[in-house]
């Protein structure tokens, strides 16, 4: 009896103290976070009654829409699958896809929470705002670890000016590539890498690091993060963009290569160096495209800068999809991709991407193989469909 009462009482009090922590009448730390409210920036904004004198918000370039061209090989849109999966937004989108905005916004007493998962050395970074809610922004949330981080009552790093511009994955290829390059040369060109916060040294990837060097910025002159204890920050900058944001990833382009490269030869990326997503029977396929002129590279054998100058020689570039695929962002308008990629487990990705850098994009239906999780499974695909789509772009 006595204990049934008592768990009412409790569970009483928890009602009450969780709806003071929603109402902003108590902070999240009181109760070591146990319960953290979400917001995004603009709800953020919504909500705060001083905002033009505790922030600056700078929209940079307005939402809209972008007509975008089919696949080459596909006549009507209903033929794309309509799936967003993972990605948000599915290829049936990509024709008609709404270009997010690009702001900056600079807010007061904020706290940057970055950290590794030891399960799997994935980084996780969250933001709390100063009423202690967590800032949702693109592949920046709040998850378990920054939790623990939080709760480990490790002192806080303190600074009075940071931009932070930083997302999950950075150390991913295809993400540094698309949504952090952008990023910094946007802040480069518009004088605004002072507080900027970089990765230190041992979270940067050899892309990371000779990207710095491309742009000619030294990170040795700049504050890098702890990913062991939290940065109090009174005024931080935070820069949100789209990934497949046209302007943001023709600057990439027109930044890094400098030189001037006719586009004259047929590349075929191979995957064969990798641990998953193999084309299991390129044996096949190969010798059809070295026929008609290809060559067989592999990314993981060039610098990044070779990469680059690799990339504005292709005029065609056929591969299955990976990561690699991302360096069509240095080819010249018009070079023509073919993706070769499973359609029931579509990632839209690569199509977007094209699209934006205005090139004849193709998709081809591989099948799966395996029973693993679809990022895992390897590819395979009729070799005709490879050869008759290289051999209409020839025509």
């Amino acid at each position: 009896m006595l204990k049934t009462l008592w768990d009412k009482i409790r569970n009483f009090l928890i009602r009450i103290a969780r709806k003071a922590v929603r109402d902003r009448l108590l902070s999240p730390s009181w109760f070591n976070y146990k319960w953290v409210e979400k917001e995004t920036i603009h709800e953020y904004m919504d909500r705060t009654e001083h905002s033009k004198k505790k922030y600056d918000y700078e929209s940079i370039h307005e939402k809209k829409k972008i007509n975008n061209p089919l696949p080459r090989n596909i006549e009507r849109r209903s033929e794309l699958p309509d799936d967003p999966g993972w990605w948000g937004y599915s290829f049936w989108d990509v024709p008609a896809r709404t270009s997010g905005e690009t702001f900056t916004a600079t807010l007061p007493d904020c706290c940057v929470v970055p950290c590794i998962n030891p399960d799997d050395n994935q980084f996780w970074v969250t933001i709390l705002n100063q009423d202690e809610r967590s800032l949702e922004m693109d592949q920046i949330t709040l998850r378990p670890w920054n939790l623990d981080l939080l709760r480990s009552k490790k002192p806080l790093e303190e600074t009075e000016e940071a931009t932070w511009f930083l997302e999950r994955v950075f150390r991913n290829h295809s993400h540094w590539i698309t949504s952090h390059l952008p990023k910094l040369i946007l802040l480069k060109d518009r004088d605004q890498l002072e507080n900027v916060i970089f990765p230190p040294p041992e979270l940067r990837t050899p892309v990371i690091e000779s990207s710095f060097e491309i742009l000619n910025i030294d990170p040795d002159n700049y504050r890098t993060f702890d990913y062991t204890r939290p940065l109090k920050v009174k005024k931080l900058t935070v820069i949100e963009t789209d990934r497949f944001r046209p302007e943001l990833l023709r600057s990439v382009r027109d930044t890094v290569c400098t030189a001037q490269e006719i586009p004259h030869r047929r590349l075929y990326i191979s995957r064969a160096k990798a641990k998953r997503r193999l084309l299991i029977n390129e044996d096949e396929i190969w010798p059809l495209l070295k026929q008609l002129g290809f060559e067989k590279i592999f990314m993981e054998d060039l610098s990044f800068r070779d990469q680059i100058t690799t990339m504005q020689q292709a005029e065609i570039v056929v591969a299955p999809h990976g990561a690699a695929i991302t360096n069509v962002i240095f080819c010249s308008p018009g070079t023509h991709v073919v993706e070769i990629a499973d359609l029931s487990f579509p990632n839209p990705n690569f199509y977007a991407l094209c699209a934006a850098m205005d090139h004849h994009y193709w998709i081809l239906n591989a099948k799966s193989v395996g029973d693993m999780h679809p990022l895992e499974k390897d590819l395979l695909i009729e070799p005709r469909k490879v050869q008759s789509a290289v051999q209409k772009i020839l025509q």
